[in-house]
């Protein structure tokens, strides 16, 4: 390293722009292991505090991008779309969306991410289907693209190695919510994967990262500015997170809440289908085959991506790509495979009057609390734990009625964990008047 790391965290702590040899330089150290992981973090909190210029988020995201290979997916034919989520809570959207943009003609090179702080990853909820494999060699990856259309995997060693680090050190520092690290730990790997272009998902309410449509709109911005200063083609959606996505949050819960749309059937543990869910995963797709040119504008695509998610199309894809990447198809079939941890218990509305808010944050948190996500880098992820809501926004509730049915481990924790969650709802006698799930489209 031909610069002090020292001197690069003394300029950022103290507002001065980063060069691009800095940038390159620092970035190259964290991937060879030169930079400490407490360099490293002092880097991250600076950023956070003291932000970065458009300049130096572009030498950031290519810094990381050049820390490891791009994988060349010229063998692959068709057009590769990928979609990325800022996450949040009961986002399982990717598990749906893949195959059925897959089913729809697009090639879909995804490289996915693990739970950030309160938001859920991925990969942790593919991998409690049992034997899925989200470590992929280059060569596996390119022959599930050509049989299964989709593949969702994590980095591997060689993949933005940068970034890696980056990304488990931001999850435990508080330092996830920051627009140029987000940039730069986005498009870094998606530039990496192969993808022709991208749709970004920016969530905004109380349970993303961006808590305002002006801080949302900022990062949407930012990301479409990189992203096309690097050469990829990206729109993005502003989206409602004022409640989790859909009914399930924990991962094997979620998992099974997209089989039964995959599937087309109603939730076996529910009277309430995944509406919500749904609709944006349809939203998602139609802008995804417009980017890809499959579809000439969104209510074409839409039709198409309904069509394909009706005929089974999209299930048989998801299914094709779960075989491919190591997972047992019995599992799909019979969905009591799927662990539940074994304290089962209803949380209830304490008064009547309709379900005004929820800080979904809160929530989150809580699910981190039963063993369903991460305080630490290293912690494991209990994929049997979760909560399954009966009750949306809107929803008019009587005193007693269950809003949630808990599944837990332990059952000394679970009075805490309900006081929490009664504190984070907020029930009117009025009926509330609804977020929209697209707040706003940048294209």
């Amino acid at each position: 390293m031909s610069v002090n790391p020292v001197l690069i965290i003394e300029k950022k702590r103290d507002g001065h722009e980063l060069s691009s040899e800095e940038l390159r330089d620092f970035i190259k150290g964290i991937a060879a292991g030169t930079i400490e992981d407490y360099q490293a973090t002092a880097f991250l909190m600076a950023t956070f505090f003291q932000g970065m210029t458009p300049a130096e988020t572009v030498a950031l995201t290519k810094a990381m991008l050049e820390s490891g290979e791009r994988i060349d997916l010229s063998s692959v034919a068709g057009t590769k779309v990928d979609k990325h989520s800022t996450g949040g809570v009961g986002d399982k959207v990717s598990l749906i969306l893949a195959p059925l943009a897959a089913a729809c003609g697009l090639i879909v090179p995804m490289m996915a991410g693990r739970g950030l702080g309160h938001s859920g990853g991925t990969l942790d909820k593919l991998e409690s289907i049992e034997g899925f494999q989200v470590q992929i060699s280059k060569q596996d990856y390119i022959r599930i693209l050509k049989n299964a259309g989709c593949a969702i995997i994590g980095q591997t060693a060689s993949i933005v190695p940068a970034d890696k680090k980056l990304y488990s050190l931001r999850d435990v520092t508080g330092t996830v919510p920051c627009v140029p690290l987000i940039c730069g730990s986005i498009l870094s790997k998606k530039l990496a994967e192969g993808t022709n272009a991208l749709l970004l998902d920016v969530k905004v309410g109380s349970g993303a990262f961006m808590k305002t449509l002006s801080e949302a709109k900022t990062l949407a911005k930012s990301l479409i500015t990189v992203a096309k200063k690097m050469g990829l083609p990206a729109r993005a959606l502003i989206t409602d997170m004022n409640q989790p996505l859909g009914y399930a949050v924990g991962n094997s819960l979620e998992v099974l809440e997209c089989i039964e749309i995959l599937r087309g059937s109603k939730p076996a543990s529910s009277d309430l289908s995944s509406v919500d869910l749904r609709e944006l995963t349809l939203t998602q797709c139609a802008h995804m085959l417009v980017l890809g040119k499959k579809a000439k504008n969104l209510k074409d695509g839409r039709i198409l991506a309904l069509k394909k998610l009706q005929d089974g199309t999209a299930w048989e894809k998801f299914r094709s790509m779960v075989s491919e990447q190591g997972g047992n198809l019995t599992w799909l079939d019979e969905p009591n495979l799927f662990p539940k941890a074994p304290i089962e218990v209803q949380w209830k509305s304490k008064k009547r009057g309709y379900l005004k808010s929820m800080d979904t944050e809160a929530l989150g948190k809580i699910l981190v609390d039963l063993g369903g996500g991460r305080k630490r880098a290293a912690d494991p992820v209990d994929p049997a734990v979760g909560i399954w809501f009966h009750a949306k926004l809107g929803a008019k509730l009587t005193s007693g009625q269950t809003i949630a049915t808990v599944f837990a481990r332990d059952e000394k924790i679970l009075h805490a964990l309900e006081q929490r969650f009664q504190a984070s709802l907020e029930i009117s006698g009025t009926r509330p008047k609804l977020p929209p799930l697209v707040h706003a489209e940048i294209t």
